[in-house]
């Protein structure tokens, strides 16, 4: 879930099929050869864009610090999976009939791999320490779509050959959702070890772990701008005492329902918090633009029926809200480059109408 994040994506995009036409191939219409595109008309911010991936549910992936490799995960059957194992693939490479390297431990189910600023390691959460198969997916709760929050997560770093040199985390509950500050100095991760979904930091080395947040509801899918002093977040938090009941009842069964999340953005440490968005529906995985003075994120927002989920940027002063991609069913997981000149998300264009969720990543315009 972004991070899920985000962890598992919406199961209701599944269910929809794409119209716009949007094929890579190559068509003969008329009797001339037409190269149709992957980038819809109203995208002006995709210079040019390429599929990585070809099948299964692809997700949440991020680039090394030197923006050599990627780091991602995939439940593609295909590749002998039950569910999210890690992967790992080079900036240039396509996976379309050839399988990347697996760097997690193919048991358990992992979620959020991010490199270390040494580019030969990458921390993640896993929850094979208590249960070498995949857990359960409960998807819906009394008719409601639910994401698990699995308190076996803990998370680990490897190095890129899928060995666990460390583990970072020990406490009871939930510990998962790391990403790493771009300035190499920290950890930011999900963590229910306050009896709540709050934000923490910690070093590198999982040293000095500091809360972040501290109100009530789900805080996730965390990441640090540019510079390293600020962080920006999806949060569902409950203000009515219907609302608390119903959240504080489903975390207690280890389940969240994240069809109601607002982005807030602070400075690394907690202070300034402040509510960035106020668009209703489900507003999440965000990150910063390379400028650091705007966000990208997904949303349904403009959304009657829960899906779309499109692409939009925003100011981190909350104004000039845009839309980016146009799709008709799920754009999300958006990650620039250390350079800033790529992006990298997951949507289920051009995968002929069925539900697998691909890579792409897009040569970035302003």
């Amino acid at each position: 879930m972004k991070r899920i994040p985000i962890l598992l994506l919406v199961l209701f995009i599944f269910s929809c099929k794409e119209n716009k036409t949007n094929t890579a191939s190559t068509e003969a219409i008329a009797g001339e050869t037409i190269n149709t595109t992957l980038i819809y008309p109203e995208e002006i911010h995709f210079k040019s864009m390429k599929q990585v991936t070809f099948g299964g549910d692809n997700a949440e992936a991020y680039w090394s610090f030197d923006d050599k490799q990627l780091i991602f995960q995939s439940n593609n059957k295909e590749w002998g999976l039950e569910c999210d194992q890690m992967f790992l693939m080079n900036a240039e490479d396509v996976f379309k009939d050839s399988k990347p390297p697996m760097v997690s431990t193919g048991k358990g189910r992992t979620t959020c791999a991010y490199f270390l600023p040494d580019n030969k390691s990458f921390v993640y959460a896993s929850t094979h320490l208590v249960d070498e198969a995949c857990p359960e997916v409960p998807l819906r709760k009394n008719g409601r779509y639910v994401w698990p929050v699995y308190d076996s997560f803990d998370i680990f770093v490897a190095d890129l050959d899928g060995n666990i040199t460390a583990q970072l985390t020990n406490e009871p509950g939930y510990d998962a959702e790391a990403t790493v500050s771009p300035k190499g100095d920290k950890i930011v991760f999900t963590s229910t070890r306050s009896g709540d979904l709050e934000l923490f930091t910690m070093n590198l080395d999982g040293s000095d772990v500091t809360q972040i947040t501290n109100e009530l509801g789900y805080d996730g899918g965390a990441f640090f701008s540019p510079d390293g002093t600020k962080l920006i977040f999806r949060s569902s938090r409950p203000k009515t005492e219907e609302e608390i009941a119903k959240y504080k009842g489903l975390l207690a069964e280890g389940l969240v329902e994240p069809t109601d999340m607002e982005l807030y953005i602070c400075n690394a440490d907690g202070s300034d918090m402040r509510q960035l968005t106020n668009l209703g529906n489900a507003n999440w995985s965000p990150f910063f633009l390379p400028s650091g003075d705007k966000v990208l994120f997904s949303s349904n927002y403009e959304a009657e029926k829960g899906f779309p989920f499109n692409l939009y940027m925003i100011d981190t002063d909350g104004k000039n809200l845009k839309r980016i991609t146009h799709g008709e069913t799920f754009d999300a997981f958006p990650v620039f480059s250390n350079d800033g000149k790529y992006l990298i998300f997951s949507s289920n264009r051009n995968n002929g109408g069925g539900h697998d969720t691909n890579l792409f990543i897009a040569e970035w315009q302003d």
